[in-house]
């Protein structure tokens, strides 16, 4: 065992979280050490984010190629004009792979031009705030922070009867892995995760159905846009079921049949299990410690991420907070500054960014309005939908909407903004001015003031919300 090494802060855990945590300080010019098991960018850039989308934009490159004829482009295959596209997921999978490396290789540059030290292996808390690193080799390192940060991060849940052999069951870890597409799946879970899949695989000439247990696809958005994106699946074939319980499978010679409660049999060639990840803490060795782990395995952390140990901080997918990287960079930032006594405000996790890159995308940050009449609010919603925008027209995405709550005004306008929830082609990139919006609590006045570039989709929810004000223009 090497002697013990101090540094002004510790990180366990490399993910977006851990490395954001690392960058931040490093930037402040605090002494970083950097602990990692397996592969610097964690979960996001290795097994999530990155990869899915990665397969997502394949999936879109060749809808657009399969549509190319409605513009007047003939897309020639071997044998001459092609409605259906071949598709070599090999070359697919190798250039998934060359982003990543790349990406990785970028955030190692900014970690090493940080002087933060990277220690290749398992980081186990212990008293004291020392860190105990024990490498793939069985050797161990001790290192000491000031203040130490568990950034563990998470791995997928999996379901009891639908053990992973990475053929006919699958996770994520394995769908994104999988050399070629399934003729057929069943995706289990109809969240972010399962619908980006579903909706992948579908594009590639996968027959999907999603099983999900609550009552709508997309929990957390508001139920209109749930709606319509259901209704976008079914019109590309995807089978939506909400409300179903599964009750494990038999496999069969091509594939396996999967039971549901109450219902037939659905047999499909790959099940995907997509219902969340849980907390990684299985390696931290927190026992001893006053870091407290609740029981469905979160680290239970102040409005600043500090744990019962002084000086110890939880972030990332290890506390019971959005699982999104953009919400970890967010907290290392937090973290950093309360480090350095700069007192931040807490993250706001009600009103975060939610982007999911299905097709149609979905975005959304603030209030549903369910919730917001839960909440006793008097609302006034304004709706509007695509198929009247002419960029979305000029590219040939027409299908979806963008849905603004509001408070109503006594005299039945639109006052403050309590949430934006969009469907639609480029949500993603278009929810920026509704985040803003509703993080700033600006009302509806105040936003209808600013011009929307035409033509654009991004003025679609300008029109919404001018509609808003009693007046509008195309609305």
């Amino acid at each position: 065992m090497s002697s013990e090494e101090d540094f002004d802060l510790v990180v366990i855990g490399g993910g977006p979280a851990g490395y954001g945590a690392a960058l931040y300080a490093g930037s402040a010019g605090l002494s970083v050490a950097l602990v990692e098991r397996d592969k610097i960018g964690g979960t996001c850039l290795h097994r999530g984010c990155i990869p899915a989308k990665e397969l997502l934009e394949t999936a879109t490159v060749s809808r657009t190629v399969r549509e190319a004829h409605e513009f007047g482009v003939i897309a020639n295959g071997p044998d001459g004009p092609a409605s259906d596209p071949g598709l070599d997921f090999s070359v697919t999978q190798a250039r998934k792979q060359r982003i990543i490396d790349q990406l990785t290789a970028g955030v190692e540059g900014l970690l090493k031009r940080r002087k933060a030290k990277i220690f290749a292996g398992i980081g186990r808390l212990g008293a004291g705030r020392t860190v105990t690193v024990e490498a793939e080799d069985g050797s161990t390192t001790k290192i000491r922070g000031e203040r130490v940060l568990l950034c563990a991060g998470s791995v997928p849940r999996t379901l009891r009867g639908f053990e992973v052999d990475g053929n006919r069951v699958m996770t994520s870890d394995e769908v994104l892995a999988m050399p070629a597409i399934p003729a057929s799946a069943a995706v289990i879970g109809g969240g972010a995760i399962g619908c980006e899949f579903a909706s992948m695989m579908a594009d590639l000439g996968s027959s999907v159905t999603i099983l999900e247990g609550l009552d709508q696809i997309v929990p957390g958005t508001d139920r209109d846009i749930s709606k319509a994106l259901t209704r976008s699946f079914s019109k590309r074939g995807i089978e939506v079921r909400t409300g179903v319980r599964v009750n494990g499978h038999t496999p069969t010679q091509g594939g396996t049949l999967v039971h549901l409660e109450g219902a037939d049999d659905i047999e499909v060639e790959a099940v995907v299990v997509s219902i969340g990840r849980r907390p990684f803490a299985d390696h931290l060795g927190l026992e001893g410690t006053g870091v407290v782990v609740d029981d469905r395995g979160y680290v239970q952390v102040d409005s600043t991420c500090r744990t019962g140990e002084p000086g110890v901080y939880a972030l990332g997918d290890l506390i019971d907070s959005p699982a999104l990287a953009h919400v970890g960079f967010a907290e290392a930032i937090l973290v950093v500054k309360d480090i350095l006594g700069e007192d931040p405000a807490p993250v706001d996790y009600n009103n975060v960014p939610w982007a999911i890159y299905c097709h149609p995308e979905v975005a959304f940050a603030g209030m549903t309005e369910r919730k917001a009449r839960d909440a006793g609010i008097e609302v006034l919603v304004s709706k509007h939908r695509f198929s009247g925008n002419g960029r979305a027209m000029i590219v040939n995405e027409t299908d979806g909407l963008v849905k603004i709550i509001a408070e109503k005004n006594a005299d039945g306008t639109g006052g403050r903004i309590l949430g934006v929830h969009m469907m639609g082609p480029w949500v993603t990139e278009q929810l920026g001015q509704g985040y803003l919006a509703v993080n700033w609590e600006a009302t509806v006045d105040e936003v209808a003031e600013f011009i929307q570039p035409h033509p654009t989709m991004s003025e679609l929810f300008g029109e919404s919300v001018l509609a808003m004000t009693g007046r509008s223009l195309h609305g």
